[in-house]
């Protein structure tokens, strides 16, 4: 038998070494990490349990979070389809499509229309809820490495998708974009602007199942840690997601702009800028705009 005071002293021990992981990983999860060190979007939106709960805010049009308003929508289509002339002559790509939000409504117009999304949740909802009549074609991959044939007169990128990639990233798929487009076509996206990146602060949260359940259908505590970059002008929200059986940390980066440095990107990589303005709905930019809008052809 083990003696009182040496089981005291063992089981003093198993509350020290406890404290200690804890703390080490309370520690870990305080860190600030390098800019884009760290990459977990396919991890967030091919998560059976986070990706159910990503569509249905895609599919909630009262809210502006996974997607935009059904209001917005609305009038971001009405002035794609004028801006971008569609018909059944176009050929248009949608990055980054989710359920088809956008491509099932623009393929109504006639066009040729392809979306990629890394959600097979997604795809599926943009595959069914699909009018038979207009025929979209959906991609499920990343569309940082899927191949897609070319030739496209139009391509789209919503939802501040182009802000949640690293700089490397952005070069990347900007070669590919022009590798997709027609001499005269058109790159169509849209990002946070500067005014966006003042309001953000650095903050630290901590709640029991944080969120009201999103990560997970099990119980668990959530960290939520925000870091402000300002000479990168990026913001970093961590997701430390603690489990009974498992413990996982999510990455939401994101890249702030303004028009300055936008052109001068795109310009790098073979881009001229023929519009920017103040959202996906066309409406004009303004001094504090929170987000701009870009129409870029290739040169």
């Amino acid at each position: 038998m083990c003696p009182h005071g040496a089981l005291g002293a063992w089981q003093g021990l198993v509350v020290f070494d406890g404290s200690l992981v804890l703390f080490e990983h309370l520690e870990q999860i305080n860190t600030r990490p390098a800019p884009f060190s760290v990459y977990t979007a396919d991890d967030l939106w091919t998560d059976p349990h986070t990706s159910e709960r990503m569509l249905g805010l895609h599919l909630d049009g009262d809210v502006a979070m996974a997607s935009q308003t059904a209001g917005f929508i609305e009038r971001s289509l009405s002035w794609i389809c004028d801006v971008g002339a569609l018909d059944h002559r176009t050929r248009l790509l949608d990055l980054g499509c989710g359920p088809g939000l956008y491509s099932n409504r623009l393929a109504l117009t006639g066009a040729d229309v392809v979306g990629i999304d890394f959600s097979p949740r997604s795809i599926r909802h943009a595959e069914r809820s699909a009018d038979p009549r207009a025929r979209p074609v959906y991609v499920l991959g990343d569309y940082l490495q899927v191949d897609v044939p070319g030739d496209f007169d139009l391509v789209l990128l919503a939802m501040y998708d182009y802000c949640a990639l690293s700089r490397s990233q952005r070069r990347q798929l900007l070669q590919r974009i022009r590798s997709w487009l027609r001499p005269h076509g058109r790159f169509i996206f849209d990002v946070y602007g500067m005014q966006s990146f003042r309001e953000r602060r650095e903050s630290v949260t901590y709640a029991p199942d944080l969120m009201d359940g999103f990560w997970s259908a099990d119980r668990y505590h959530g960290f939520l840690c925000t870091y402000v970059y300002n000479d990168e002008r990026i913001v970093l929200d961590r997701y430390d997601i603690v489990e009974a059986a498992r413990t996982r940390t999510f990455y939401n980066w994101l890249q702030y702009f303004d028009e300055t440095t936008l052109t001068a990107e795109l310009g790098s990589a073979g881009f001229a800028v023929d519009q920017v303005l103040g959202d996906l709905t066309g409406t004009a930019l303004e001094t504090e705009s929170r987000e701009l809008c870009v129409v870029a052809t290739p040169r």
